[in-house]
């Protein structure tokens, strides 16, 4: 750590009630933005000199704000091991799941170490490696991808193969880029070469000039302070409001006398309070990290030809409003930590699965617990991921048995009464949600039980009603009411595309955990078969050949 630098934020701590490396967190991510400036700045044909840049740029932070010796020291082996294998087995099946089983093993030892320590206030290097392990993982899958035919390769994973490894300068500066160094997004490789070459802003022949995004003098990146700016004052907005409503809604109100005082649905209310007031605090951050992306044009995802608007959402982590008018739990998770959803699909959840067969309870169990080794190991997490499970399978019978209602049955737009399902929807989505997240920031098991028995258990026995009902025959009464509602003509119950996807776990969470505990049944009762059969065969022959000796 430089000398002194740690001064100003232990007296600016005692004023905003945040911890000193709290502060020095939000102080990299606005330092980043005139960093980006510098970098952005750099000369487009000295892409060596932008990844200098970039190491620089890491390196001070990691050791001049924090003084994480030990933090290079994990990065730089998570990034050789990595690399190691990439170079030595890149041809081998095995070789990206050995480095995902280094990189999670690698992570968990350090997860551990913290969680003993016990010290949620103190920065240290798990945050930035969680980041790593995503897009080192992802680094060895698209360097063994570069090693297969196209034919065998999805379009995302043909847009991301590694055919060549890159050169350590190129390596180093994706893994130390420093805007999302501590706190993501993650990305690709691809993503990273195609920005640091300026290929990502390549703009085809055919394209009206007058539409073309606008640059400054002779770079290639297109302008990208104003994007920028929106997002740091959006982010440093989301900060203010997390100083402001923490006196009020911090964890620790749940534990008082007075809190149990209240009526039920004020508590109720509390509890929902406590977790906006943590989410603004993720919204804030993930907001100035992705604005200084945006600024050093990492955030480019092209733009349209007709209107020549630009996107800068490649590395978009979160979408608050998504989240705060989720009117069900597949809408609610999507917009929440999207990159690790995207790193937990393409690089777990499809990777599990044999080419050429459909995702089974194989992958949503993979996913699952990738999600939940990746987040750590209280107890809370756990408590979370399996309770949010079975309130996805409870949000998809309401979805598919009372929506229906508010529908034409011929058309399937929505009736005036829609409005009605809506409004109930999104309040229990969001109350629902409140009690599921609520030991994610408790972390503690004995304290996690004690907040749920504070607001009497709520969404546990709602989802365990919800589950009963539709398991019993009320569900088929329901379908009965609903095609005389249709005067006989039978009702269009055919699956839209949002119920299609909910095959595939959001954030690891399985969306039918009981289908999954069938066919994981099947198929462990396929295998006795199979393992019967083969010993009845193996005793025939052996049988065989003794009369043969005979």
């Amino acid at each position: 750590m430089l000398p002194y630098i740690n001064k100003p934020f232990e007296l600016l701590s005692g004023v905003v009630g945040a911890s000193p490396d709290e502060l020095k967190l939000i102080f990299s991510f606005l330092l980043s933005y005139p960093l980006a400036g510098v970098l952005k700045r750099i000369p487009d044909n000295r892409p060596d000199y932008k990844n200098v840049f970039i190491i620089s740029g890491g390196l001070f932070y990691l050791v001049g704000l924090y003084s994480l010796w030990t933090g290079i020291r994990t990065l730089l082996v998570s990034s050789a091991v990595t690399y190691g294998l990439a170079s030595y087995l890149r041809t081998s099946p095995y070789m990206p799941w050995m480095a995902f089983v280094f990189l999670m093993g690698h992570m968990a030892a350090n997860q551990l170490t913290r969680q003993f320590a016990n010290d949620p206030a103190v920065v240290d290097i798990t945050g930035a490696q969680m980041v790593m392990v995503m897009k080192l993982s992802a680094f060895a899958w698209n360097v063994f991808d570069g090693t297969l035919p196209e034919d065998q390769l999805s379009d995302h994973q043909k847009d991301r193969r590694i055919i060549n490894l890159p050169a350590f300068l190129d390596y180093a500066g994706y893994v130390l880029f420093f805007p999302s160094l501590f706190g993501g997004p993650a990305f690709d490789f691809n993503e990273y070469r195609a920005w640091i070459d300026c290929s990502m802003f390549t703009v085809p022949a055919s394209v009206d000039p007058s539409k073309k995004p606008p640059t400054r003098k002779k770079r290639k990146i297109p302008r990208s302070a104003t994007p920028a700016m929106w997002k740091m004052m959006g982010g440093l907005m989301w900060i203010f409001a997390f100083l402001q409503l923490g006196r009020w809604f911090s964890p620790s109100v749940l534990f008082t006398d007075r809190y149990m005082t209240y009526s039920l649905p004020r508590r109720v209310f509390t509890l929902h309070m406590v977790g906006f007031t943590a989410r603004t605090k993720y919204y804030g951050v993930w907001f100035l990290a992705e604005g200084s992306c945006i600024l050093s044009g990492l955030g480019f995802n092209g733009f349209d030809p007709t209107t020549g608007r630009i996107l800068w959402n490649r590395l978009q982590n979160i979408y608050p409003w998504g989240v705060e008018s989720a009117q069900n739990s597949r809408a609610y998770l999507e917009n929440w930590n999207m990159n690790t959803n995207k790193w937990l699909r393409y690089y777990i959840y499809l990777r599990v699965t044999p080419r050429g067969k459909k995702p089974g309870f194989r992958a949503s169990m993979a996913t699952f617990v990738t999600s939940a080794f990746w987040h750590g190991f209280y107890p809370g997490y756990y408590l979370a991921f399996v309770l949010a499970s079975f309130v996805q399978t409870a949000a998809k019978h309401y979805r598919r048995n009372l929506r229906p209602f508010f529908l034409d049955p011929q058309t399937q737009k929505a009736l005036p009464s829609k409005k009605y399902y809506d409004f109930a929807s999104w309040l229990a989505t969001q109350t629902i949600f409140s009690f599921v997240a609520a030991p994610f920031i408790i972390l503690g098991f004995k304290d996690s039980i004690t907040v749920w028995s504070r607001v009497n258990y709520y969404a546990v026995f709602a989802t365990i009603a919800t589950l009963a009902f539709f398991a019993s025959p009320g569900k088929a009464y329901m379908r009965q009411i609903l095609e005389k509602k249709s005067s006989g003509a039978p009702p269009n119950l055919s699956r839209t595309t949002s119920t299609e996807n909910l095959k595939e776990p959001v954030l690891g969470l399985s969306a039918d955990p009981g289908k999954d505990a069938n066919e994981a049944i099947q198929e462990i009762q396929r295998e006795v078969e199979k393992a019967r059969k083969d010993l009845a065969k193996k005793s025939a022959s052996k049988k065989k050949g003794s009369k043969k000796e005979l």
